[in-house]
């Protein structure tokens, strides 16, 4: 088992190891945090970071420099202290300049050794246990050698920063060229512990000082070099990304030369191209929309001609006989045709040509252009007062209740086992606004339909449709400032819509508005 386990980790690359090593917790945090910096932020602690990794570099070679120099400098003591030893007779020196000497040169005990002969000028005390030797007499003869001597200084240096208070070490160094001459001193560590902590915390405050403003001028100079032109860039690309057919959002590149430039340059290129195939596009899908809304209503239309000429049928006349079948061959043509050339597209609907009229004779001739009501299998009700008006454009809404009916009618007889149907109009005046409620008894809008129920070929709840009834009723009612919307109902669908007087606008806010309703104008473009 273990080798199969070795086996596989040997085959694992370095990518497919990081992925499965798992990030600690507190990791994580930071890891999301750093995510979420700005490019500015991410470079200026990036040079800090670096920056301090250089002075980490110079303050380690540093303090094992600055420790070996005071040593020498307490072996210099010692080797002076030896001097004036022999001075006196015997090398017996006074109790008092013992006392000053082992001051000056801040050890317990001097020993030196001259021409072979070792003499110890200060005795040290039988009592005191050393806990740590150094060698400075050590000469490299190789360039490996210096760097091993020097690492070796490096880890002595901070040894002492985590050493225990209270030690005694014992220091060796030469006297002269000799290297059989030396001089030893036994002293406390904790004068060289204090020495070290104040230069390392001068180092570090020198060390910080410089790294922030190193930090600081690499900063703005790679800011004003990439990073704002990187910015420029982005920001560009995002206020051209809002609307991207107006020319006005394209980046207008700068004057460099460099990198940067030739991106800029490119971009606006690009950006050019793009704004130009929307505006074409743009153009195209506008001339689509218009093309397939009258073909929407021709078909309409045809359909109706197609349901009179239907009639025609029972005339006994037999020039009608003679031409009815090629009248009624045509119709279907012409829809076929125009089911077949559907296509998408975008046209704003006319100004209304509005009057004040009455609703029910209106109401009623659409009834009669769609054969309504259909005996035993739909019945048509009207529920709304003869006297009631409305201020609309005649012909939009004979379109308006010729979409909503048409589609009750389309939804019923496409229902499972076509029930007994049941279009009901119901209309009436409150204030001044005028509203209508298409209802019918059919399957009802379902869920899924009413996420786009008013968007062109995205609303249609059955095969084959479009959903351009819906969408054109509601352009042309926001073209009347009113507003349509699903109302919600046990059974069948409910669409209400509104008409308000001239003058008097739809507020979107109101109470009513409240149901699956269809978007404002502005939203709709």
């Amino acid at each position: 088992m273990l080798r199969d386990n070795k086996n596989e980790v040997q085959r694992l690359t370095f990518a497919n190891w990081w992925r499965r090593v798992r990030i600690p917790e507190w990791a994580a945090k930071y890891q999301r945090n750093w995510r979420d910096l700005g490019l500015p932020a991410k470079l200026l602690m990036l040079t800090a970071v670096f920056v301090m990794l250089a002075e980490v570099l110079i303050f380690l070679p540093s303090i094992s420099t600055f420790r070996v120099d005071w040593l020498n400098e307490r072996l210099t003591a010692a080797q002076l202290a030896t001097l004036a030893a022999e001075g006196f007779p015997g090398g017996d020196v006074p109790s008092g300049l013992r006392a000053e000497m082992l001051r000056t040169a801040q050890v317990k005990a001097i020993a030196s050794r001259r021409q072979g002969v070792r003499r110890l000028v200060l005795p040290v005390d039988p009592q005191m246990t050393i806990d740590a030797h150094y060698d400075l007499r050590q000469r490299p003869e190789s360039w490996w050698e210096s760097i091993g001597l020097r690492l070796e200084q490096i880890g002595d240096a901070i040894a002492v920063f985590f050493a225990p208070d209270g030690r005694t070490i014992r220091v060796l160094g030469s006297i002269g060229d000799d290297p059989d001459d030396l001089v030893e001193i036994v002293m406390p560590e904790a004068p060289l512990k204090a020495a070290l902590n104040a230069y390392a915390l001068n180092i570090l405050g020198v060390s910080i000082v410089i790294s922030l403003a190193t930090a600081a001028l690499v900063y703005f100079a790679i800011s004003r070099l990439l990073v704002r032109p990187m910015m420029r860039i982005t920001r560009a690309m995002v206020h051209f990304r809002q609307d991207p057919e107006d020319p006005s959002r394209i980046i207008v590149p700068s004057s460099r030369h460099d990198e940067i430039g030739v991106a800029e340059r490119e971009l606006g290129e690009m950006q050019r191209q793009l704004s130009g195939t929307l505006l074409q596009k743009t153009r195209l899908a506008q001339l689509g929309l218009a093309v397939s809304k009258i073909n929407h209503d021709l078909r309409g239309m045809l359909a109706n001609a197609q349901l009179l000429s239907d009639r025609l049928t029972a005339v006994p006349d037999p020039t009608v006989q003679r031409f009815a079948p090629k009248l009624i061959a045509s119709l279907d043509r012409a829809i076929n045709f125009c089911n077949d050339t559907l296509r998408f597209g975008r046209a704003e609907e006319a100004a209304p040509r509005r009057e004040l009229m009455r609703l029910k004779p209106l109401v009623e001739e659409v009834g009669e252009a769609l054969g309504l009501p259909r005996e035993g299998s739909l019945d048509w009700v009207l529920d709304m007062d003869d006297t009631l008006r409305i201020d609309a454009d005649r012909d939009h809404l004979f379109r308006i209740l010729s979409n909503l009916v048409r589609n009750a009618i389309e939804a019923i007889e496409g229902a499972p086992g076509s029930p007994h149907g049941e279009i009901r109009i119901r209309a009436w005046r409150d204030g001044r606004r005028v509203f209508v409620e298409v209802h019918d008894n059919g399957p009802g809008v379902p869920q899924k339909a009413r996420e786009h129920l008013f968007e062109a070929f995205t609303g249609s709840q059955r095969k084959g449709g479009t959903g351009l009834g819906l969408a054109i009723a509601a352009e042309i009612i926001a073209v009347h400032g009113g507003h349509v919307r699903l109302l919600e109902t046990d059974k069948g669908a409910t669409f209400q819509f509104e008409i308000p007087d001239r003058g008097v606008h739809y507020d979107p806010d109101g109470p009513e508005a409240t149901a699956v309703s269809a978007p404002a104008p502005r939203d709709r473009a």
